[in-house]
């Protein structure tokens, strides 16, 4: 290690590439700061980096397409070398990665649920005790089918924007409330703002949801090395078999698809689902398996919801998506 600290510090800046929002600045500082306590006298520097989904807000995100809405920009100054790592919230990543670059180190997850906000103007306690007809926002497609699985009655309004910007939509609006992820609420010191947690039961979580990743650039030998100190492997290992599935489905972070990959011992579990966009047809499925073995049960598992149903669901999504 002191060699290698050495050799860091001899190099010129480390650029920190991230994007813009509150929740964004919030995951790289982390990030920054876990990297100087590990090298002391490092020199850091972030670049925000607008992607074309910061860009857009005036359209759902299933409109605008989803590969590489968050993160091609970033990739892109990745590859001409004006910054050495890009921090992004794992979910966004598509389950391909440009040729030159690689995920070089995944964090230890954050909890992966989701939650019920409540608009405070009104008296809801919980999700399951909405009003007949409540109406709740959401961009996330996923999301849309798993509350309208749960209760069918609800009407469901599209909302864009950051986290900060979602919950002050909900409290101008009259909606009933929101649904986030709860790391991010966290992360921004929103806890207080949670009405419910969302159990996994009604609502499993984005592929890789709660895990931050460092993309970096094949090859550069100082920065892997800088961020592999940072390397979760059980989460690296849950999230393979959960981006293996949906690679296998050719799915992104619009389509319908919920998925939770945990470790207990040597062994992986991997949940996931496949819905219509109404929540009528839900596919769901569970496999289980050594966790070397992640990114073949991934790759089972989807074959298994697709036989069962899903590669129906699936053409009829993309049909209405087109």
């Amino acid at each position: 290690m002191p060699d290698l600290r050495k050799k860091i510090l001899m190099t010129d800046k480390v650029y920190i590439g991230t994007r813009s929002s509150e929740l964004a600045l919030w995951q790289t500082q982390h990030i920054k700061l876990l990297i100087e306590v590990i090298f002391p006298g490092i020199i850091i520097e972030v670049q925000i980096i607008q992607t074309t989904g910061d860009k857009i807000l005036d359209a759902p995100l299933a409109k605008i397409g989803d590969k590489g809405l968050f993160t091609k920009e970033l990739e892109i100054a990745l590859l001409d070398k004006r910054i050495d790592l890009a921090v992004h919230s794992l979910k966004d990543v598509p389950t391909v990665i440009p040729e030159g670059l690689a995920i070089g180190a995944i964090l230890e997850r954050e909890d992966v649920h989701d939650v019920f906000i409540a608009n405070p103007k009104k008296a809801n306690s919980s999700f399951i005790n909405l009003p007949q007809n409540a109406v709740i926002a959401t961009g996330s497609l996923r999301r849309k089918c798993q509350l309208l699985s749960a209760r069918p009655d609800l009407q469901i309004v599209d909302i864009r924007g950051n986290l900060n910007t979602r919950i002050k939509k909900l409290d101008e609006s009259d909606w009933d409330g929101i649904i986030l992820a709860k790391a991010g609420v966290m992360r921004l010191g929103l806890t207080h703002r949670i009405t419910e947690i969302l159990p996994l039961e009604i609502m499993l979580p984005a592929v890789g949801q709660g895990a931050l990743a460092i993309e970096i650039r094949n090859g550069d030998k100082n920065i892997e090395e800088v961020i592999r100190t940072l390397h979760h492997i059980p989460t690296a290992t849950a999230v393979t078999a959960e981006r293996a599935l949906l690679r296998h489905l050719e799915g992104g972070c619009q389509i319908p698809i919920g998925a939770y990959g945990q470790i207990n011992g040597d062994e992986l579990q991997l949940d996931a689902i496949i819905g219509s966009l109404d929540g009528r047809h839900i596919v769901r499925g569970t496999k289980a398996g050594n966790q070397n073995d992640a990114e073949r049960i991934g790759i089972e598992l989807a074959e298994e919801l697709l036989q069962q149903g899903g590669k129906e669901i699936l053409e009829e999504i993309r049909n209405s998506l087109t």
